[in-house]
């Protein structure tokens, strides 16, 4: 079978885990998002009872399947049937609960396999794997666990079912319920099915309970809710970082070698996610963010902010090529580690400070920004002033020369004005009125070099004649109102040259791969922004239920889209992406008050 991105997501923010329609897990990397994957099979396609790095059910004369979540919840079922009626289900899911004061998130993933109707035989194959899909697990057991061993990390998996059908592969009529709970090398001293059950429950009734407290729009609720429960699923909870996607090494086209890990923390990423989370309520997430941001980034001194950082906020990330994985759809090469961590790009400066500007304003956080804080954010100011009009490689990381980008030049101001305006709340005039001063210096070179007189609009790089669909975003940042007539005028030449029907592209000159082929998905929702800052609703709703339809089953995406075939490309899950179904539609719904 050909691996596609139509899969479920389970986590529990510590770990994750990609399954596919038939419940076999293809991707889960332990002990946390950014090891090594024990099951690999998303990047290496096999043939069944062969190769190693993929955990399968297998039903005996499988006609059928189907999949869901739990309403609510990050509990993933899988239904199985058979061409004599038989029928399996299979539950799973990464515990996340409250217990004794603090929430419990183990590494460990649960698997219940059960019998609906029928005599269906299944067949259990559970071959984990170690340096990067190289090497199987050695395997040692016990009563009633086996051992996966590697040198990093040793895996056991506890289980009710007989060991000799797991060990052998043997098939076997399901008489009722099995349980299979894969975690750390740890003696389990309950009844299985038992635990299962109970962690179960209380993960279910903590995931209801999250949703719950969700300020949420009133239209496109179900989406909204699963989009929020799959951001959550991408933070770190242990250090507050938040990744990007949870695969690396997804290409953005077919056979185009834009393959990239994602599994790492781009500040730029991470703002737009802690903000959406903040729109609906979610101050746990930004709070543990913006420490992990502190820790990170202001502690740099004013220093260069690197783009990305590891999840456990490490700063070397070297990019190296897997030669043990082929690749989604034997597509290579597999990269480890993302070199875009000694790129410079200006923006993150923007990005740092209007992340943590939310401690200053914000009444519901614990833990409110002082003074102290303000003078650990004024060196990152005084670099973004400094850097503001000098050249870097941009928000979409080109590897080839760099340019002034105006985006970079955009967040620089933000840098300053979100600055001038925390000084300001915390009654230090002086200060606001310095950084009053850099943002309005910024601001006019902005518009005296950005401002492209011909094509009426503000283009990619400063004296250049390019557009850049993050110029769609001069609105939400603050740089321009929805009435300043260069606004809209920018928006028509984004309709004019990167729009391609319903989608609107990144750019579309050719960078240091050639030209790009498919849609990034987020450059639509930024697009629809827009729309409804200018009122232009209906259009926006139009465009807006369009990409909904291009979901996969479970209402997730991926990072760009193919206009011609709506088959989803690039890593996943992509944060970007899901960030761009709850801002649209907190911009598009009808008021609660309103819609009934």
């Amino acid at each position: 079978m050909k691996n596609t991105l139509d899969l479920g997501l389970i986590g529990n923010c510590h770990i994750g885990a990609l399954v596919d329609e038939v419940g076999e897990i293809v991707w889960c990397c332990l002990p946390r998002f950014d090891a090594d994957p024990v099951f690999c099979s998303l990047l290496r396609e096999h043939e069944t009872g062969e190769g190693f790095g993929y955990n399968t059910i297998e039903l005996a004369d499988q006609t059928g399947a189907d999949q869901y979540y739990h309403a609510n919840s990050a509990v993933l079922v899988t239904r199985l049937t058979d061409s004599r009626g038989g029928m399996v289900e299979i539950t799973d899911f990464a515990p996340r609960f409250r217990q004794y004061g603090r929430v419990f998130i183990p590494v460990m993933l649960i698997r219940q396999i059960r019998r609906i109707q029928g005599a269906p035989s299944i067949r259990l194959r559970i071959r984990p794997a170690y340096d990067f899909g190289s090497r199987p697990c050695a395997v040692t057991y016990g009563s009633h666990h086996i051992r996966f061993v590697s040198p990093a990390w040793t895996m056991r998996l506890t289980t009710d079912a007989s060991l000799t059908t797991i060990l052998q592969e043997i098939p076997f009529f399901l008489e009722d319920q099995i349980t299979l709970i894969l975690g750390p090398d740890e003696t389990i001293p309950d009844v299985i099915s038992e635990l299962a059950r109970r962690f179960l429950e209380e993960t279910l009734s903590y995931w209801h309970q999250w949703v719950r407290d969700l300020a949420i729009p009133f239209e496109w609720q179900d989406e909204v809710i699963r989009a929020a429960i799959t951001l959550k699923l991408n933070t770190f909870e242990d250090t507050g970082a938040i990744v990007a996607a949870m695969t690396t090494s997804i290409p953005e086209v077919p056979g185009s070698v834009r393959n990239w890990d994602y599994r790492y923390c781009w500040l730029r990423d991470a703002y737009f996610v802690v903000n959406v989370l903040n729109r609906l309520g979610t101050t746990a997430t930004m709070e543990r963010y913006i420490r992990y941001l502190v820790n990170v980034a202001v502690g740099t001194h004013g220093e260069r902010i690197q783009p990305v950082y590891g999840i456990d906020g490490r700063a070397r990330l070297e990019e190296q090529i897997i030669d043990s994985l082929p690749g989604y759809r034997g597509m290579g090469p597999v990269r480890v580690g993302n070199q875009a961590y000694a790129q410079t790009q200006h923006d993150v400066y923007g990005s740092a400070i209007l992340a943590v500007a939310h401690v200053f304003f914000d009444r519901r956080l614990i833990h409110q920004g002082d003074e102290a804080l303000f003078r650990r954010l004024e060196p990152l100011g005084e670099t973004a002033f400094a850097v503001h009009d000098q050249p870097d490689a941009g928000l979409w990381e080109l590897r080839g020369a760099l340019r002034v980008h105006t985006f970079s030049s955009v967040m620089c101001w933000a840098a300053c004005d979100r600055l001038a305006r925390i000084a300001a709340e915390l009654g230090l005039n002086e200060r606001a009125a310095y950084w009053q001063v850099r943002a309005k210096h910024i601001h006019a070179t902005i518009c005296s070099r950005a401002w492209n007189v011909r094509k009426q609009a503000f283009v990619a790089v400063f004296d250049g004649d390019t557009l850049d669909a993050s110029m769609l975003l001069l609105h939400d940042v603050g740089f321009l109102t929805a009435d300043d007539p260069r606004f809209a005028k920018t928006v028509e030449a984004v309709e004019r040259e990167l729009k391609r029907g319903d989608y609107v592209y990144r750019y579309v000159e050719a960078d240091d791969f050639g030209v790009p082929e498919n849609a990034f998905i987020v450059c639509t929702f930024w697009y629809i922004y827009a729309l409804a800052a200018l009122g232009r609703n209906e259009e926006a709703r139009g465009l807006y239920e369009n990409l909904l339809a291009r979901r996969n089953r479970h209402g997730l995406f991926a990072e760009h889209i193919a206009p011609s075939t709506g088959e989803h490309w690039g890593n996943f899950v992509q944060t970007y992406s899901m960030v761009g179904i709850i801002n649209s539609a907190i911009r598009l719904s009808k008021r609660w008050d309103s819609a009934y």
